[in-house]
């Protein structure tokens, strides 16, 4: 069975109604931002996600939903191999920053983080 996105496109179009209006990109992103999600909560819910609350399900809705915008919006800077790079004095520098933080290798808003942390699900000593 192939790997289904927890976000299908019409929620996102419909509920959420994100910034991605690229039809063909977005189910792509979609999954990319699901895997990014079970990356963050330690693969946790494959196969599970029904079985969450409905407040977990929510939030991880959610959060998927903003972090495919945030990807989408900010590709260019997400995809760049540079660390870092000076001009005339002039530095800039990728990576964590009190806005975006790095959890796993991927980068995600802090507050976005830090909503998928009220699930419970993304600390590495969970029980269930």
């Amino acid at each position: 069975m192939p790997y289904q996105p927890y976000v299908d496109e019409n929620y996102y179009k419909e509920t959420y109604e994100g910034v991605v209006k690229d039809v063909y990109s977005l189910g792509k992103l979609l999954k990319k931002a699901s895997r990014h999600i079970d990356t963050l909560t330690f693969n946790r819910i494959i196969g599970k996600f029904d079985d969450l609350s409905d407040f977990q399900q929510e939030i991880i809705k959610d959060v998927i939903c903003e972090l495919v915008d945030f990807e989408y919006t900010n590709k260019d800077a997400l995809e760049t191999i540079l660390s870092e790079y000076s001009i005339n004095g002039v530095t800039m520098h990728f990576g964590e920053s009190w806005t975006v933080k790095v959890e796993n290798g991927i980068p995600i808003p802090t507050e976005l983080f830090s909503l998928l942390e009220q699930t419970g699900l993304t600390t590495r000593s969970f029980y269930y």
